[in-house]
């Protein structure tokens, strides 16, 4: 087993298909068909179930791209810190990014990076918050661009932007107040970010109020399509809601309901120093 192989095992585990892999890989299909079944000789183990449609991890599959993340991107790590990395001029910065942070990201700081060390190169993982977090804790990510409210136990952090709730929906079926109350909730059919139930939940409670979620999904994205379809009031992120909504969107008036956009980095162990230097100009 050899890093070429963990490399092309995770590439064929994401297309899910041997033909799409290898022309990822600049290969063909045999020899890299060939390369997968010696690695699972060699694990000892079946690591794909192969069909007419495609491929498909096995649960030992799944257990072995865990490892191989970790093993490619360590290695990655050595290599760059041996090589590029003595003076923080050069090298790859692994950054994960919430789809939320695109008017943020990339930014001065990150021109201004780039311009003076040309050398320095970006892998952006993409995922919600809490992907991001456990890639971060994993040591697959050196830094992570995420949403509030998240749990910070042994992580450092700069906020880049803090974004206040706002309600998604299309004047023609229902009217709003231009500034709401949570009072002015009561009653609506809302449409929940379920990242947010608990919060909501505890602060409708407190003032009295039994909230009617008309639907409840796990993206702002949707919540908002749902919402400029006429199927209620989205509550999400004002900074999603203006990238997204295509209808009116007015400020929930609850500055407890507020979120923060923030850069974060693990306290634990040695912060290379290409990222010392982001993190400078952040």
């Amino acid at each position: 087993m050899n890093i070429k192989q963990l490399r092309a095992f995770l590439v064929v585990a994401q297309e899910r298909q041997i033909t799409a892999a290898a022309k990822r890989l600049y290969t063909s299909q045999p020899p890299l068909s060939y390369q997968m079944k010696q690695l699972e000789k060699e694990l000892g183990v079946k690591l794909f179930v192969r069909s007419a449609y495609g491929i498909r991890l096995t649960e030992a599959g799944k257990t072995f791209q865990h490892y191989a993340q970790k093993i490619v991107s360590l290695e990655r790590q050595a290599h760059d810190e041996l090589n590029q990395e003595e003076n923080g001029e050069a090298g790859q910065i692994n950054l994960g990014l919430i789809s939320s942070a695109g008017e943020l990201i990339p930014n001065t700081a990150m021109r201004v990076l780039t311009a003076n060390y040309p050398r320095i190169t970006f892998n952006i993982i993409e995922g919600n918050t809490f992907d991001l977090l456990d890639q971060l804790n994993d040591d697959l990510l050196d830094l992570a661009i995420v949403r509030t409210p998240l749990n910070m136990r042994g992580l450092a952090k700069k906020v880049l932007n803090t974004d206040r709730m706002v309600a998604a929906y299309d004047p023609a079926r229902m009217k709003l107040p231009a500034q709401l109350k949570l009072a002015d909730l009561a009653g609506q059919p809302l449409i929940l970010y379920r990242r947010f139930e608990g919060i909501f939940n505890r602060d409708f409670a407190q003032q009295g109020i039994a909230p009617f979620y008309a639907v409840k999904c796990d993206d702002a994205r949707t919540a908002i399509r749902w919402a400029d379809g006429g199927m209620g009031v989205a509550l999400v992120p004002e900074s999603i809601a203006r990238c997204v909504a295509h209808h009116t969107i007015v400020p929930v008036d609850y500055p407890s309901w507020n979120t923060h956009v923030q850069v974060i980095w693990k306290k634990s162990g040695t912060v290379r120093p290409v990222i010392k230097r982001l993190i400078e100009l952040l």
